[in-house]
């Protein structure tokens, strides 16, 4: 399951982690719902992979940070820095191989 963090969460695992995604919903958004399904079920394929999530109506902060354009939206982060956003969460395998390319 994939863990919901807080902006203190997500700054402590930016610092601590090599590699993690974040996950950027808004939970009256359909579309964010079944993103969110297709992500879990890809972090069951991926459990290595270090993945939380946020409801971007509790942290506008971040959309002003990596320029957020709508959600739902995958980040993610290589030692720090911002590796990729995903914008299309067009299917499970497609989830998967996105994700497994993400490494140091």
């Amino acid at each position: 399951m994939i863990q919901n963090w807080t902006s203190d969460e997500f700054k402590k695992h930016i610092e601590n982690k090599e590699v993690i995604c974040l996950y950027l919903y808004t939970p009256m958004c359909g579309t964010c719902q079944v993103a969110g399904k297709m992500l879990e079920v890809t972090n069951e394929l991926l459990p290595s992979l270090d993945i939380g999530k946020m409801d971007l109506n509790y942290a506008p902060e971040l959309a002003d940070e990596y320029g957020i354009e709508s959600v739902p939206c995958l980040l993610t982060f290589v030692n720090g820095m911002i590796q990729e956003k995903v914008y299309a969460f067009q299917s499970v395998p497609f989830l998967y191989e996105k994700l497994l390319t993400v490494k140091a």
